[in-house]
């Protein structure tokens, strides 16, 4: 079925299954009217008057007020794609290109930015074909919009840049060439409203948002593993002492907690120990204020999706160009921040969580392991996870500060938001990574405890986690165990 792109408001949830289930899209009659009735309005305007429209009859930046003659206002939106595709670093991973087409189409098909039916035409023909643009991870300021990338991301409509085509990076010419496709030539304004906007930082976001879907709850089953393994006790998750703190991502977690173990024996025997060291005793607390930023965070890109950003915003029905700002990311910037802090913080107390585990307490072994001393066992692993939470620290510094000037002191506040997103990304990684391990001690120390049983849920989620990744005995290659384990985590769905 083909889903619509209409004035219905997409969700996390909705982008998340239109790229899962791979489901072709298509402009509905309205979003086609809209955009032809744009374009239409623009062409008479500019057929019309002489007087100057930024970024239609001018150039750009701190050069808005160089006129443009009419003759040449289709090469001076080529020539903004060319010199704009500036990106440097590593590649954009393709699952998250294919959302800028798919954020970008949805910015252009509420009518207010000018473009030919033919280039979102073009664009959803590289979405439904996987023709995915080569675009680089470095280069946007998060203002002005996503310029380099996004500007990578419009190449190949002119024929021209790299895209990523059945498992190969190839010339978009010579792809074109197969297919028999024609590359397009861009009419006034078009580049413009290819550049400006926000679909890279809004594509990081989404894709974020998605995995954190899935990890937020992830990381209290994980969690609850680790209580059982460390002989934990229950009445820190109790229903009346969260409730009283009324915050609701500490209710929510609390009682996934308490569901996780439900029926679990281990959980259920008398305890010698008073109390929990924080990273056990407090995972409602701080669990729960990571699920409340990204639940504010996923409020933040939801309304950017939906939104128009890029400039100037046209309006047929009024008359009128409007050269505002919405491009800027500083939406975006700011949440970036916040949701980095929110998965760096889920993988900071998993560490604690791994590095309490291996210390030869509760009844458990040295390490996780048979004759520690002779084996070293599982003491490696949290020196692994210790290390990328340090670099999480340092990825988790706020961008949104770091404003720079450019375009000649015409653009003199940016929002950094694109660093914010590819750092948000790599911590996001490394959360992975520090899931795995916790997960690979949680289940080694439950299987130490054996022949007593951790809840249904648990041992559920460890004889899934056994087919992939073996019980250690005496010391092996830990690396593959690790990768195993981590490649766990990323495959994990809910059933």
């Amino acid at each position: 079925m083909t889903f619509l792109i209409s004035d219905a408001q997409l969700t996390i949830e909705t982008v998340e299954q239109l790229i899962k289930n791979n489901t072709p899209i298509a402009l509905s009659d309205t979003a086609k009217a809209k955009i032809q009735k744009c374009r239409d309005y623009l062409n008479d305007k500019m057929e019309q008057s002489a007087d100057p429209v930024y970024g239609i009859n001018t150039g750009f930046g701190s050069l808005c007020n160089t006129s443009i003659s009419k003759q040449d206002l289709g090469i001076l939106q080529k020539n903004l794609v060319m010199s704009h595709a500036c990106g440097v670093g590593e590649q954009v991973p393709q699952e998250i290109v294919k959302l800028m087409l798919l954020l970008k189409i949805q910015g252009l098909s509420y009518g207010h930015s000018g473009v030919q039916l033919a280039t979102v035409e073009r664009l959803i023909y590289f979405y439904n074909n996987d023709i995915l643009p080569v675009v680089y991870q470095q280069g946007s300021l998060g203002a002005s919009g996503d310029l380099a990338p996004l500007a990578h991301l419009a190449l190949p409509i002119l024929g021209l840049g790299e895209v990523d085509y059945k498992g190969e990076r190839r010339d978009t010419a010579s792809v074109y060439q197969e297919l028999g496709v024609e590359a397009l030539s861009l009419q006034s304004k078009e580049g413009l409203a290819l550049l400006n906007g926000t679909q890279f930082m809004s594509a990081y976001g989404v894709y974020i948002l998605m995995k954190m879907n899935t990890y937020k709850d992830l990381t209290d089953l994980i969690a609850a593993a680790s209580i059982d393994a460390y002989d934990g006790r229950l009445n820190p998750f109790n229903d009346n002492v969260n409730l009283v703190r009324s915050q609701p991502g500490q209710i929510i977690t609390a009682r996934n907690i308490r569901r996780f173990l439900e029926g679990s024996e281990i959980i259920q025997r008398p305890k010698k120990h008073v109390q929990d060291p924080y990273s056990f005793r407090c995972v409602p607390q701080v669990h729960g204020a990571s699920k409340d930023m990204i639940e504010y965070c996923k409020t933040v890109f939801t309304n950017e999706i939906n939104s128009v950003t890029d400039n100037p915003t046209v309006f047929p029905d009024e008359d009128e160009i409007v050269s505002a700002g919405n491009f800027h990311g500083q939406p975006l910037a700011m949440a970036f921040d916040s949701l980095s802090l929110a998965i760096a913080e889920l993988a900071s107390i998993s560490e604690r969580r791994t590095y309490k585990l291996i210390g030869g307490e509760r009844g458990l072994p040295a390490y996780l392991v048979a004759n520690p001393g002779l084996n070293s066992g599982f003491m490696i692993p949290q020196y692994t996870a210790a290390s990328i939470i340090s670099q999480n620290k340092q990825l988790a510094t706020p961008c949104v500060v770091d404003t720079l000037d450019s375009s000649n002191g015409q653009e003199d506040h940016v929002s950094m938001g694109a660093n914010g997103a590819t750092k948000t990304y790599r911590i996001l990684m490394n959360l992975e990574k520090v899931m795995g391990i916790e997960l690979m001690n949680a289940m080694q120390a439950l299987d130490l405890r054996s022949p007593a049983k951790s809840s249904s849920h648990i041992e559920a989620l460890k004889a899934d986690f056994r087919k992939e990744v073996a019980y250690v005995q005496n010391d092996v290659v830990m690396y593959q165990l690790m990768q195993k384990s981590i490649q766990f985590i990323q495959k994990f769905q809910w059933s």
